[in-house]
C-alpha cells in the first residue's frame, strides 16, 4: 500500500516529495529534493518492551556528493510522546563501500515495558552540509503489551545471592554495565537477522515478566525479567545469535558463568548461568558459533539458559532481533 501525505509542516522542505508505505510492522518513507534523494525504513509500531530502528539511504547530487562525511555526521533519531522527546540516540555509518556515493546510517532505540498508550513519533535529524541541520517526523503506531507475573520461592543459597551486597558483586554490576552502556559506532559486525542461541523451545521464563522473590527469611523484592530462559540440561551446547566480539567472559555472583557479546555499536546479546566458557573476552565470534554450554550457576532454581538482548544499555525482547530489524537486503 502506497499513500501520499503531506508533511509540509514538519519537513524541511515544504515541495518535498513523500510517498509512505507500510507492510506488517515497518514502514517505508521518501524524500527527494534537488540536493538529494532520501529513503527510510523504520520500525513502525510502538511495542513496549521492543525497539524502534531507523536506517536512512542518502543519495547526495551535485555539490553535495563532497559533504559525503558532513551528512553522516551529527545524525540523530529521537522517540517522541505527546511531542516531548524520551529518547534519543545517534546514526551510525553502515555503508559497505566507500566508492559508493550512497550514505547509509543506522539507530535504534530501545523502548520500555512500561510504555502506555500516547501519540509516538520519530524525529530525525541529519548535518546536511556545513552544519545546515534538517528534520523531519514520522508517526508511530501504538500496541499493547501483557507481561506475565510470577512469584520466585528461593532457598538459601539463593537468598544470599540475591541479597548479597558485597563489594564484589558491587564492582561486578558495575563493570557490566559500563560495557553495557558503551556505544563504539566503528563496532558494526553484524546487520541480519539473528538467531536463537539453542534448538530448545522449551521456555521456562519469558522477556518482561514482573517477578517476587521470596527470600527464605520472610522477605521479598520485585523486579523485571530482562531475557528469556530455556529449560535445558546442564551441558547443552549454546551458540552465539550473531557475529560480533566477546566483550565479557567471565563467572559472576548473580549470573554465573556469563558471556557477553557486541553486535552494533550499544547492541550487546548475554549468555548466563553456563557451565562452561568456550569462549575468551576479545574473541570475534560468527552467527551460530559455539561459545559455551549451559549451567545452574550463579542465581538459579535449576539447569537453563538465559538470554538476554540489551540495546543502550536498556533490555530488549529477544525475538525482536529475529526479524530483520536492520532492514538489510536479502
Amino acid at each position: 500500500m502506497i499513500l501520499k501525505r503531506n508533511y509540509s509542516k514538519k519537513l524541511f522542505i515544504s515541495s518535498l516529495l513523500i510517498l509512505f508505505s507500510t507492510l506488517l510492522f515497518c514502514a517505508t518513507a521518501k524524500y527527494q529534493d534537488e540536493n538529494f534523494s532520501l529513503i527510510v525504513n523504520y520500525t513502525e509500531t510502538v511495542t513496549p518492551g521492543d525497539a524502534i530502528f531507523v536506517r536512512l539511504n542518502i543519495q547526495p547530487t551535485g555539490e553535495l556528493k563532497k559533504h559525503k562525511s558532513e551528512i553522516a555526521t551529527n545524525s540523530l533519531l529521537q522517540l517522541i510522546k505527546d511531542k516531548k522527546e524520551i529518547d534519543k540516540s545517534s546514526f551510525y555509518s553502515i555503508s559497505k563501500s566507500k566508492k559508493s556515493n550512497n550514505i547509509e546510517v543506522l539507530a535504534g532505540i530501545p523502548l520500555s515495558s512500561w510504555l502506555k498508550n500516547a501519540n509516538y513519533s520519530i524525529k530525525v535529524t541529519f548535518n546536511l552540509s556545513n552544519n545546515k541541520f534538517k528534520e523531519f517526523e514520522l508517526p508511530l503506531t501504538f500496541t499493547e503489551k501483557t507481561f506475565f507475573e510470577e512469584t520466585i520461592e528461593l532457598d538459601e543459597k539463593n537468598t544470599e545471592i540475591k541479597t548479597d551486597n558485597s563489594p564484589k558483586r558491587a564492582a561486578q554490576i558495575d563493570k557490566l554495565n559500563s560495557i553495557l552502556f558503551t556505544v563504539m559506532p566503528s563496532d558494526v559486525y553484524s546487520l541480519g537477522k539473528m538467531t536463537v542461541p539453542t534448538d530448545s523451545t522449551r521456555y521456562t521464563s519469558y522477556f518482561g515478566d514482573r517477578r517476587t522473590y521470596a527470600y527464605t527469611n520472610g522477605k521479598s523484592s520485585t523486579s523485571i525479567h530482562h531475557g528469556n530462559d530455556y529449560g535445558v540440561p546442564t551441558g547443552t551446547p549454546i551458540n552465539s545469535c550473531a557475529a560480533g566480539r566477546v566483550v565479557m567472559a567471565e563467572d559472576r555472583i548473580s549470573t554465573g558463568y556469563s558471556v557477553v557479546i557486541e553486535h552494533l555499536p550499544g547492541l550487546y546479546s548475554l549468555y548466563y548461568h553456563l557451565s562452561e566458557l568456550l569462549v575468551k573476552e576479545g574473541d570475534m565470534i560468527k552467527q551460530g558459533e559455539l561459545i559455551g554450554k549451559s549451567g545452574a550457576t550463579g542465581l538459579a532454581t535449576g539447569p537453563h539458559l538465559h538470554w538476554e538482548m540489551r540495546l543502550n544499555g536498556a533490555s530488549v525482547r529477544p525475538e525482536f532481533f529475529l526479524s530483520n530489524f536492520t532492514f538489510e537486503q536479502e
